[in-house]
């Protein structure tokens, strides 16, 4: 397998990483050319990017054979068996420590800035490098991002060597390759354009995507009479504003939610995740088909969005979220400022919203599998009732909950370029 460059190789191995999405990972990229690598597919999965600092430590005279690693935070992890087997005085090895910790403290500086690194504690971390050829690096930054707090340390790379790849297998609690070619002399082969990253292209890269993946921050939406918790991700140039309404048994930790939450921030827009329901009533499966309580309590946190944010809203609805959706769309009217500007549906059952699908003005996109075929005969029935601007998509092969591969990623495309054309295209 060759790549182009280091930017289609990250394309690539997004795309191979794609399952990972609904775990809200970190991409950490091993600076510098692992960088342009991780970029991509910290893009792709809307995960926040940074870099993994590490220093190997080398035994004097020796130094390919690494008696231990460094890492940000005083992370030291160290092999007792080399260090005994070494020979090297105590003096020496605290000269390579020293001289180690310098240089990886200037690194650090010098791509980060005065920029925090990113805590990943307790969560999934992907590690990106644009290749590994030995596996002594990518195994450090392995042992440093555990020691560090990672919950599950994932190594991604483009291309790597079979016998390094065997030996950062075990390391890693999943290694993802693209290519392991038995003709293996350097990283650099298997790339058409394989020029040096310099710092410069580092710091650009880690702004660009600091800028882009704002972290969600926790809030509480006052709707109904309650309290339901949420998650705000509102982008500093967000030019709408996207709320999300789950279906029955789901939540707003709902994994296909967020990741086409995570597809539509990359795409420039601000989300909101939150639960319709207080923890009490799910525990009552009527609750989940009160289509009337859902659609009022997604109307007044609609509301209540519009007059903080001064932005256009549309609505994600999923199975009887898209119902509420419809209902909600039909009390709010479309008009920008007071309305609800868009609707999508994902599997939806908009059939539950009843009468008032003739009173929806908000322009609406179903979609729908194609092998969810009951549901789907229900949204062309539904479609039948609309008297707004709408149209059914049916994505092939797929089933209710689009777990197929690339279905998903189809939802969000279609979901993005609907909310793009009725949201921020006529927006100003």
């Amino acid at each position: 397998m060759l790549f182009s460059d280091r930017a289609d190789a990250g394309q690539r191995l997004a795309a191979a990483l794609r399952s990972l999405a609904a775990s809200d990972p970190v991409v950490l990229g091993l600076p510098r050319g692992g960088v342009p690598v991780a970029f991509r597919v910290a893009q792709e999965l809307g995960a926040p990017l940074d870099v993994i600092v590490v220093r190997k430590l080398g035994v004097p005279r020796h130094p390919e054979l690494g008696f231990g690693a460094l890492g940000e935070g005083g992370v030291r992890v160290i092999s007792e068996d080399i260090l005994r087997r070494s020979g090297a005085s105590a003096e020496e090895l605290a000269a390579v420590e020293r001289a180690e910790s310098a240089e990886l403290l200037r690194r650090a500086r010098a791509f980060r800035g005065d920029r925090p690194r990113i805590r990943f504690e307790g969560r999934v971390v992907i590690i990106v490098d644009d290749g590994v050829a030995t596996g002594a690096t990518a195994l450090a930054a392995c042992e440093v991002a555990r020691a560090q707090g990672a919950a599950r340390v994932v190594l991604a790379v483009p291309v790597a060597a079979p016998d390094a790849a065997e030996r950062v297998r075990g390391r890693a609690d999943e290694l993802v390759c693209l290519s392991t070619p038995l003709r293996f002399a350097a990283v650099g082969e298997w790339y058409r354009n394989f020029g040096r990253t310099p710092d410069e292209e580092v710091v650009a890269l880690l702004a660009r995507a600091g800028g882009r993946a704002a972290a969600p921050a926790p809030v509480e939406v006052e709707a109904g009479g309650v309290v339901l918790p949420g998650e705000l991700t509102a982008a500093g140039s967000a030019r709408a504003l996207v709320v999300f309404a789950h279906g029955s048994g789901s939540s707003r930790h709902s994994p296909r939610n967020r990741s086409v939450a995570a597809a539509l921030h990359r795409a420039g827009f601000g989300t909101l995740l939150f639960d319709l329901l207080t923890p009490a009533e799910e525990a009552d499966r009527a609750n989940v088909f009160d289509i009337g309580t859902l659609a009022e309590r997604l109307v007044d946190a609609t509301a209540r969005l519009l007059r903080r944010e001064s932005l256009p809203v549309g609505v994600f609805g999923a199975s009887t979220g898209a119902a509420a959706s419809l209902q909600a769309a039909a009390a709010m009217g479309a008009e920008r400022g007071t309305g609800i500007g868009a609707v999508v549906s994902r599997g939806g059952r908009p059939d539950l919203a009843g009468p008032c699908l003739g009173d929806v003005r908000s322009p609406t996109l179903l979609v729908v599998g194609g092998r969810d075929t009951r549901v789907l005969e229900l949204n062309q029935q539904a479609k039948s009732a609309l008297r707004c601007e709408n149209r059914l998509d049916v994505v092939a092969g797929s089933t209710h909950l689009f777990e197929e591969p690339g279905a998903l990623d189809e939802v969000a495309g279609l979901a993005r370029e609907w909310f793009t054309e009725h949201l921020t295209d006529r927006s100003g």
